[in-house]
């Protein structure tokens, strides 16, 4: 399995996808939006991502909505160039759209679940915790689901 674009927007378990996917790459758009000075975890993904960064062949197209934005749409346009298995996004209107290219998306609990079952670490709850606490949105539902899953 090879995870083979992230969307950060934040920097929980980035060790667990290099373990779980193998290979992790990212467009030069979504580098430039996370690994700016003021952003949360900027110098730490810049180091992680070192390496994974790549240019997009524009000559793939993917479908947009009105609200897509560089890094979105950049991700999409390397997934399909590089024929990868996952799409990392936790934006709900995002997986909507990758859904419509035929995109198959992975969110960050859906990560921490695939890290449990195979044993890279013992529960979800702690980071899953840490998640809620960023400004990444996850719905209460959702991570109530989460915890189920993972028998927490």
């Amino acid at each position: 399995m090879h995870l083979r674009w992230l969307l950060c927007r934040h920097a929980i378990g980035l060790a667990l996808l290099d373990a779980l996917f193998g290979q992790v790459w990212v467009p030069e758009a979504v580098f430039n939006e996370v690994a700016v000075a003021d952003k949360p975890h900027a110098a730490r993904l810049r180091s992680y991502l070192q390496g994974k960064v790549h240019a997009v062949d524009l000559a793939h197209f993917v479908f947009l909505d009105a609200f897509a934005d560089a890094g979105e749409t950049a991700a999409m346009l390397l997934y399909k160039e590089m024929a990868a298995d996952y799409l990392l996004i936790d934006d709900k209107r995002g997986r909507k759209v990758a859904k419509i290219n035929q995109i198959q998306t992975i969110g960050s609990p859906g990560v921490l679940l695939q890290a449990k079952r195979v044993g890279l670490i013992p529960a979800v709850a702690p980071l899953l915790r840490l998640i809620a606490a960023s400004p990444v949105f996850i719905g209460v539902d959702l991570l109530q689901t989460v915890l189920d899953l993972a028998g927490e």
